[in-house]
């Protein structure tokens, strides 16, 4: 097997499967060595489905060789969260309640993907539910940059797998910074599409009015791959958008002369990390250079809103998890038992008063882009804090009242984000660049998004591997 050929993109590793040069088969048996290899150190994944995952590649590479090609991802080896329904594999969402929890269905993502022709590798390792720390029964997962530092979540199995090449996507999930978190700290590209884009049948749920599933992927052409394989209106979703979703590759490099990207200086600044803020600013100037116009906007001040999004995600969990909580209480872990404890705590006029801060966010957003294609801003307030208790049971939360004020007002208004790395840290963390559209959007963001990183090298640069062997 090639060198480093865990570390091609989809668009590379597509081209030499359709012509024959590398075997679907060989090729999953290659990245489940690899994942052998690594895993034990870094816990991206909580379960391997290998006897599922080749057969499916046996199959996958005869329909190729008799000529039976289905486009990118046909004999494409991905990974999902572990909180999206494979129907006869536990999927528990990183809950010890959960561990005995098997669907008898797929997931309508996981359907999709397969009719791509897509390689299922396993399921991801997560914070528990979906939010907060990790369940003590469960490995912490370790970021590929230094494992001493935390990956963010709470997609943090599917940022690290990525970012190692132990798979070439995966899917997050994303309900106050879920899949963006994580990307920024891995190095990754994360897309958190429009609110009811992807359908969410067959998940976990953690918040429903809030919970988004997009790809985490290593170049934004790649995100867009995955993206044009599950997006699309689902009959068992009931929160799916009956939109058309038009293609977005063939449109992907079409450039940004014209476009107008919102800047506002105080809201990217203002309890942020230097090195982050100096990564925007560096971004903006690419993105001027090849025909972006910058726009001054003014976003609000959050800090009476962003409260408004704990009230709603947890009391919507208290109603997720409302089985097997309180009955089952002493299976979760402290952090999310204290959620769950919090959401039933909350009165119906709480809710109602969060939602109704939601609904005005929502209108202020709106206004905000009303003359700008796109909003540019970090993924995240500060660098990744080393692991500790603090980080490790969910109390980091704590440490930055803020920590949300890029993520959780784009999941209140449901709008497409993409996250994408602009660089390194000194000590040699990964910074993030998130572009922010509107609704039904996305190819806006990859177009950014690709130019940007056409004219940098920070998604071609790996990390250093520790191996567990």
């Amino acid at each position: 097997m090639e060198n480093n050929v865990h570390y091609k993109s989809i668009t590379e590793i597509s081209k030499l499967i359709k012509n024959k040069s590398i075997s679907p088969v060989e090729l999953t048996k290659y990245i489940f060595e690899r994942i052998d290899k690594l895993d034990n150190v870094y816990k991206s994944f909580i379960t391997l489905m290998k006897e599922d995952a080749l057969y499916s590649a046996i199959n996958i590479e005869k329909e190729i060789y008799n000529g039976n090609y289905k486009g990118y991802l046909h004999g494409i080896p991905i990974a999902l969260k572990d909180l999206v329904f494979t129907k006869g594999i536990p999927t528990m969402g990183g809950c010890k309640v959960l561990s005995d929890h098997i669907p008898s269905f797929d997931a309508t993502v996981v359907n999709k993907l397969k009719a791509s022709g897509a390689i299922i590798l396993g399921k991801l390792n997560l914070t528990e539910a979906a939010v907060g720390g990790y369940n003590p029964e469960f490995d912490i997962p370790r970021n590929p940059w230094g494992i001493e530092y935390y990956t963010g979540g709470s997609s943090s199995g599917s940022a690290v797998a990525t970012s190692l090449g132990l798979c070439f996507a995966s899917l997050g999930s994303d309900t106050g910074g879920s899949i963006r978190f994580p990307s920024a700290s891995c190095g990754v590209v994360g897309l958190k599409p429009t609110w009811g884009r992807v359908s969410r049948y067959g998940l976990l749920d953690l918040a429903p009015s809030l919970d988004h599933l997009g790809p985490i992927t290593r170049e934004v052409e790649d995100a867009a791959i995955v993206f044009d394989s599950i997006a699309g209106y689902d009959v068992y979703d009931p929160t799916s958008l009956n939109e058309t979703v038009p293609d977005t590759l063939p449109y992907i490099d079409k450039g940004i002369d014209g476009m107008k990207i919102g800047l506002d200086e105080k809201y990217i600044s203002d309890n942020v990390d230097s090195e982050i803020v100096e990564s925007v600013f560096n971004c903006i100037n690419i993105l001027q250079k090849h025909g972006a116009e910058i726009v001054k906007v003014k976003m609000p001040e959050l800090k009476d809103y962003l409260p408004a999004w704990n009230i709603i995600c947890s009391t919507e969990a208290s109603i997720a998890h409302k089985d097997n909580y309180p009955s089952r209480k002493n299976d979760y872990g402290g952090w999310f038992r204290t959620w769950l404890e919090n959401g039933n705590n909350y009165s119906a006029i709480d809710y109602a008063n969060a939602n109704f801060l939601r609904i005005e966010l929502n209108s202020i957003i709106k206004n905000v882009f009303s003359n700008i294609d796109v909003l540019i801003c970090p993924s995240m307030t500060k660098l990744p804090h080393k692991i500790d208790e603090a980080v490790l049971y969910g109390d980091y939360v704590k440490r930055d009242t803020y920590f949300g004020k890029f993520t959780q007002p784009f999941d209140f208004n449901g709008a497409p984000t993409l996250s994408i790395p602009s660089g390194f840290s000194k000590s040699g963390l990964p910074l993030s660049v998130q572009f922010v559209g509107k609704h039904l959007q996305e190819l806006k963001l990859f177009q950014v998004g690709k130019l940007y990183e056409s004219n940098t090298e920070w998604h071609n640069i790996n990390p250093v591997i520790i191996s567990g062997e």
